[in-house]
């Protein structure tokens, strides 16, 4: 692991960690955090194994930062715009007319665009595929995770009370959530490819 890389995950091992002083609520926190820890130990033996790309590198990171703030707060407690308001002087919710809190939206978009160029950088390491033959399998695995993570915070609700379901999901009276969620992960995905020509252009 280089230098760099080495400088990204202790700074994102780091955000984890602080992101667990004093929890508010430490039982729904451990269990969207469950989900960090995967992703760290997967991220520290996959660029092992199949060295990731440094800017690939540091949108996985990003990407889990983010994920672990939004765990701490339960994403639909995130006091993104007291942050706005006490930074800028200017509220998201009162511009754009919103009636609830959009951070774990903000975390669906990320997800496809954070983890998709990593996704068919490595596809391409592996097999012999084309540009457009892995990004459409890097979308693909994003849609199809996107989905296996809403069965399983939907699985999760079932094991729990009304008001933990709720406190756990964040749906904020959303029947539209699981939906939304995924279509935002997958439009992060698809954001991604114009921006990257020289992904396009890449042969391994």
């Amino acid at each position: 692991m280089s230098p760099a890389k080495k400088l990204a995950f202790l700074s994102t091992l780091a955000v984890f960690a602080a992101s667990w002083i004093h929890p508010r609520w430490p039982l729904e926190q451990a269990m969207h955090s469950s989900l960090t820890v995967l992703g760290l130990a997967w991220l520290y033996l996959h660029d092992r194994r199949w060295p990731l790309r440094g800017i690939h590198f540091a949108l996985v990171c990003g990407f889990i930062v983010m994920h672990s703030i939004g765990a701490r707060w339960l994403y639909s407690n995130v006091p993104y715009e007291e942050w706005f308001q006490r930074l800028l002087g200017w509220s998201p919710g009162a511009a754009f007319g919103w009636r609830r809190n959009h951070f774990d939206r903000l975390i669906h978009l990320l997800y496809g665009l954070c983890l998709a160029p990593a996704a068919w950088h490595w596809l391409r390491q592996r097999w012999p595929l084309g540009a457009r033959q892995s990004f459409a399998i890097a979308l693909m695995l994003v849609m199809c995770s996107s989905l296996l993570y809403e069965w399983m915070e939907w699985g999760i609700a079932l094991a729990l009370s009304p008001q933990a379901a709720e406190s756990y999901n964040g749906q904020q009276g959303d029947v539209w959530d699981a939906h939304a969620d995924m279509l935002l992960a997958t439009l992060g995905a698809l954001l991604v490819w114009p921006l990257s020509p020289g992904e396009r252009r890449w042969r391994p």
